[in-house]
């Protein structure tokens, strides 16, 4: 019988999507339903970037663009990491791609063998451990839970790594947790990485400027961490471009070399329009960036004072992102009289069915005693919606 290869059917589906699919059809059924379950900003792309992207249009920027990416935005992306991170690289070292998830996914194809180990700490992106799947590697899943603040701790990195250890995927802040790594425990890491030889971290920075606690730090800092790091980030996230796909990794040039081959063959340089506008976000005003900072941290503080308000909600508080990852496992084996709630995937299921709340279980974070809720929408949504949250949940008995 036909069937598709192997190699798919290694993966699982992404839950985050499927879940915002399901909303979008009971929103077409003309039910009222609540999202929080992608993690997109609900801002607008600032007008004077897409002043540029319209102008790019009319400069006729139509034409295929260079594999890594235009010369300028590569440049301007070098003098945002040397102006924000005090990290020096050259644009030879910088690979644009269409979008930081591909950007991930070229650096784990790129340098991950088949049988080889890519520790990741759970919570993480539901992504990350398809993708070391796809490239034939094999995801170690370490777990840092709710207790630690979903950190992991050095100790637990040490005991992680093996003489088959290839990378570490390190996520700050993050999705879904929002937990930051501060520059002591990031420095902590880097000790127990330069301490192995040929072991490199994938350092996911996307939420770099969604950041409640100051300054973000980068593990490519600390010295002989550089020739280690490769540094993923882009402008979904920062200026609300999600669908404009542009994304970015830095690091030892060997290895972009190695990505810039790849992207040749499977996609080529991202959107010629998407890069003019991405590239006048990084040289123009940067207030747009702190004014949706500022929003985000408001619906944060917003979203905790509610979410602790809920009887049987264990409730962290997130340092960044836009995301919030409260523990759900005392409603696990209680029932409304119609339905039972054995994991996070059932209570997310119970949320969008019975309070029309769009979440998403933590089992796909890996994280089976937490659920994952985006704040990125407005302040009368996240009212609403823990409102419905909490008259739902009082039910379970």
């Amino acid at each position: 019988m036909a069937q598709l290869s192997n190699r798919l059917q290694r993966l699982a589906p992404s839950a985050t999507l499927a879940m915002s699919q399901k909303s979008s059809e009971m929103k077409a059924q003309g039910i009222d339903v609540i999202n929080m379950s992608v993690g997109e900003p609900d801002f607008n792309t600032p007008d004077h970037i897409k002043q540029a992207a319209k102008l790019a249009i009319d400069e006729n920027y139509s034409r295929y663009s260079p594999v890594p990416g235009y010369p300028d935005l590569r440049q301007a992306i070098a003098r945002k990491l040397e102006r924000e991170n005090h990290l020096h690289y050259t644009p030879a070292e910088i690979l644009v791609s269409n979008g930081a998830k591909q950007s991930v996914c070229n650096t784990v194809m790129a340098l991950v063998n088949d049988g080889e180990e890519v520790i990741i700490p759970a919570p993480y992106w539901v992504s990350y451990p398809q993708m070391v799947l796809l490239a034939g590697g094999k995801p170690v899943i370490v777990e840092a839970g709710f207790e630690q603040n979903f950190k992991m701790t050095p100790e637990q990195l040490e005991a992680a790594i093996t003489p088959n250890t290839r990378m570490i995927i390190l996520c700050s802040p993050s999705n879904p947790t929002g937990s930051v790594y501060s520059k002591d425990e990031l420095k902590a890491l880097a000790d127990v990485i330069l301490r192995h030889e040929d072991l490199f971290v994938l350092a996911d920075e996307i939420y770099e400027h969604i950041n409640y606690i100051g300054k973000h730090e980068s593990i490519a800092q600390f010295p002989g961490m550089k020739e280690r790091s490769i540094i993923v980030n882009g402008v979904s996230k920062a200026y609300a471009m999600t669908g404009w796909r542009i994304g970015y990794i830095a690091g030892p040039e060997w290895i972009v070399k190695g990505c810039n081959k790849l992207q040749g063959q499977y996609t080529s340089g991202p959107c010629s329009v998407s890069q003019k506008a991405a590239e006048f976000a990084y040289i123009s005003s940067q207030e747009c960036v702190e004014e949706m900072r500022q929003a985000f941290e408001r619906r944060r503080d917003l979203i905790v004072k509610l979410a602790k308000d809920i009887p049987g909600l264990e409730v962290n508080v997130p340092e960044g992102a836009f995301y919030l990852f409260p523990k759900c496992s005392s409603f696990y084996g209680k029932s409304d009289g119609e339905t039972t709630i054995n994991n996070s995937t059932d209570f997310a299921m119970y949320l969008l069915e019975k309070g029309h709340v769009a979440t998403v279980g933590g089992d796909a974070f890996g994280d089976p005693e937490c659920f994952r809720m985006s704040y990125a929408t407005s302040d009368e949504n996240i009212i609403e919606a823990m409102k419905r949250i909490k008259e739902v949940v009082a039910k379970l008995k």
